[in-house]
């Protein structure tokens, strides 16, 4: 039987797997498209010549204070090529350093470790400016900034609040819920308050329809975390999108909405792969290192690629897992619900409410329409059994048992970088 050899994002390594060729669709991948040879020039002529917006030194002119929000560690930025050229029109349009806060838009993760800043940011900038985490579950130290209109308190970071200048960096790609992510999202779930997070990732909103990958128009997410972050205001974002190898290629700066938009025209003409007709089995990632380290971030790698696979059909994820399961108020969802019907029945009767329970939320999406097999050397078989999938002790194993299920006919498709893709059926 003639096979291919195919590498998928696996923690920091990759994970070769041999798949047979008869029925195989893809790699699917994003469009090749060439990096930009200047990244760190790219960001620094974006910031001269915005979308929308004033350059930045003239909107920085004058100002006393400023907050940068980046993003935590579970995205790969390139913080180091974004800030340097915005640190240095700060500095040049003399807002003190010592007023200049990076703040780390967590929303509800976990703070990041001191490894992780210097990861991210390296020692010139963690040592030459504040640099902090938001903590989302401290309504304390956060600023109710209005209402929506459907309702949504919108509780943001005071220090980002009270900055003069308001700045948003971050990555465009696309998102399970909010449709791509960068701009707004940076403010809301990034720099929000629990209180806030729960109505806007409730399942009043996560079970519309539009509430999906690749999807802006009629999204209630996006809809909300625009207009909680047009409350608390920003004056500038700069944001990139990266190539299959995480290199940037393209750069957009100015206005958070219309710069914003202007990345995601780019980003959606990139990321989506045409599938001619639904496949029988989908073999996936969650992209590797940041995005896998937990199970609660590996659900991404799962719902990507809903709209390719059959009713009934399977999806096959590998995910290294490397700290586990995620929160404590997420790993303690599988332990009160013995399955995900009964979940369901709470969350929808509005009177449960458990941190993280969105994530949960989105993996019953996906078995509401496939099974589910994981393959990881970061939890142990019985681990997996709980978080109600099924575990499998090799991609190899798990597509030869498929195949075995659906016939010798049954069709493959291969994602090797899970959610970066945007898999769509042709038409």
């Amino acid at each position: 039987m003639k096979t291919v050899k195919l590498t998928l994002d696996y923690g920091r390594t990759g994970l070769e797997v041999e798949l047979p060729a008869e029925g195989l669709v893809g790699p699917l991948a994003i469009r090749d498209v060439p990096p930009l040879a200047d990244p760190e020039g790219a960001v620094a002529r974006a910031l001269e010549n915005p979308t929308g917006s004033p350059p930045l030194a003239q909107i920085a002119s004058g100002k006393k204070s400023a907050c940068i929000l980046i993003c935590d560690i579970t995205r790969p930025v390139p913080n180091r090529v974004i800030l340097g050229p915005v640190l240095r029109v700060l500095e040049e349009a003399g807002v003190p350093r010592e007023n200049t806060l990076v703040l780390v838009a967590t929303g509800l993760h976990r703070p990041s470790t001191i490894e992780e800043k210097h990861e991210m940011l390296g020692a010139e900038i963690l040592e030459g400016y504040p640099v902090q985490d938001h903590y989302g579950t401290w309504l304390e130290d956060h600023t109710l900034v209005g209402t929506t209109a459907r309702g949504i308190p919108g509780w943001i970071d005071t220090r980002y609040v009270r900055s003069e200048l308001k700045i948003a960096t971050g990555l465009i790609e696309p998102h399970l819920m909010a449709g791509y992510s960068g701009g707004r999202k940076l403010i809301c779930p990034g720099v929000a308050a629990l209180e806030t997070v729960k109505r806007w990732h409730g399942p009043e909103l996560l079970e519309h329809p539009n509430a999906d990958c690749g999807i802006l128009d009629g999204n209630p997410v996006h809809e909300e975390n625009t207009a909680i972050a047009r409350m608390a205001g920003c004056d500038f974002i700069v944001n990139v999108t990266l190539d299959s190898q995480r290199r940037v290629t393209s750069v957009v700066a100015g206005d958070m909405e219309q710069a914003f938009l202007e990345g995601v025209r780019f980003m959606d003409g990139v990321c989506r792969a045409h599938v001619a007709a639904p496949v029988d089995v989908v073999v996936t990632s969650a992209a590797g290192y940041p995005l896998d380290a937990t199970f609660y971030q590996a659900v991404k790698g799962l719902t990507g690629c809903l709209p390719i696979v059959k009713q009934g059909g399977t999806i096959i994820l590998a995910a290294s897992l490397s700290e586990g399961i995620g929160s404590p108020e997420f790993q303690s969802l599988f332990h009160d619900n013995p399955s995900l019907d009964v979940f369901m029945k709470r969350i929808l009767g509005r009177d449960y409410f458990v941190m993280d329970q969105w994530q949960l939320e989105e993996m019953a999406k996906v078995l509401r329409k496939a099974r589910v097999k994981v393959v990881s050397d970061g939890l142990s078989a019985e681990v997996l059994a709980s978080c109600f999938v099924e575990p499998a002790a090799s991609v190899e194993a798990a597509v030869a048992e498929s195949i075995l299920e659906y016939g010798p006919g049954a069709v493959v498709a291969v994602i090797p970088k899970g959610p970066y893709v945007l898999p769509t059926l042709a038409g």
